[in-house]
């Protein structure tokens, strides 16, 4: 399975740690850099992104918080 940057970056942190929450905010910050515009949805797209390559519940949404890994 191939995966881009973006997705990769968004991946890494949540691999890394896989028992933390991380908000949209913190995945925003690990792909764009301060000057950047992100778009309202830029996080889910490639949370759906790589829900499809890898698997629905690789990466679990946490209602009103943001996105951790896995099922635990």
């Amino acid at each position: 399975v191939e995966l881009s940057k973006r997705e990769w970056a968004i991946l890494t942190p949540l691999v890394m740690h896989p028992n933390k929450i991380f908000s949209k905010t913190n995945l925003e910050d690990k792909l764009y850099d301060f000057d950047s515009e992100v778009s309202s949805n830029t996080i889910e797209v490639y949370v759906h992104h790589i829900r499809a390559k890898l698997g629905k519940d690789v990466i679990r949404t946490i209602r009103g918080l943001g996105y951790r890994l896995g099922q635990t």
